[in-house]
């Protein structure tokens, strides 16, 4: 028994790890939207100039946002869904429901990864993947086929990204940054949601969580989450 404790205590206390380091991810992306945001609109009213490169990179960073906060909030349960079915059948036909749903789920991220990392792969010198539905190998790589050298519109390149140049570019110099920079977000957010909707359907196997999302008005969320601070302050 003392042993499963002492596991349990290490899952748990790596996953307040994990979560810590999604989260602070995520308040770093939304602080730098703010701030560059902030900064282009008293530039523009106040000296009637801004930050050239101020809207793409704020564009770039929404989109990390988004495909972040998807997986995050499939791990933490968040988005909503209508339950008004669910909520009717039996807990045997909810449980098969909430299996089909995860495999479901589980079939389109995978399917999501698989075109985003074909997509992203034309940007970084990688082989795509054969196949239209699943991978089946890896297409073969033509230099011709190479698109490294595509660059976003305004973000300069900064120095100390220099050293990617001989890796990628064949040693040529970047103006702007490289695309599969930004790109790369595409299939990090797709493993990562692959990730927490396999997880999920473990839950679900498992029995430890019954369906993907919380009610249509998310009342008992925001009750469970009054009780718990209610403990903590107690």
């Amino acid at each position: 028994m003392s042993n499963q404790g002492s596991s349990f205590k290490k899952r748990g206390r790596l996953s307040r790890i994990i979560d810590e380091i999604e989260e602070t991810i995520i308040a770093i992306i939304l602080a730098m939207m703010v701030i560059i945001t902030f900064i282009n609109v008293v530039l523009r009213y106040g000296f009637n100039s801004g930050l050239i490169w101020g809207l793409e990179m704020v564009t770039f960073l929404f989109a990390w946002l988004v495909l972040l906060g998807i997986s995050y909030g499939v791990k933490k349960k968040l988005h909503l869904g209508v339950d008004a079915l669910i909520n009717i059948v039996s807990p045997p036909t909810k449980h098969t429901l909430a299996l089909i749903v995860g495999v479901l789920c589980i079939f389109y991220a995978f399917l999501l990864l698989k075109g985003s990392w074909d997509y992203w792969a034309n940007f970084a010198n990688l082989p795509q993947t054969t196949g239209r539905w699943f991978p089946t190998g890896l297409e073969e790589m033509k230099r011709t086929s190479y698109r490294s050298w595509y660059e976003v519109n305004d973000i300069h390149m900064p120095t100390w990204l220099r050293w990617i140049e001989p890796l990628i570019n064949s040693g040529e110099e970047y103006e702007k940054i490289p695309r599969f920079i930004p790109y790369i977000m595409l299939p990090v957010g797709s493993a990562l949601l692959l990730l927490r909707f396999t997880q999920a359907m473990l839950k679900i196997i498992k029995g430890q969580q019954d369906t993907f999302i919380v009610s249509h008005e998310a009342e008992d969320k925001v009750e469970k989450l009054r009780e718990a601070k209610s403990i903590e302050k107690s």
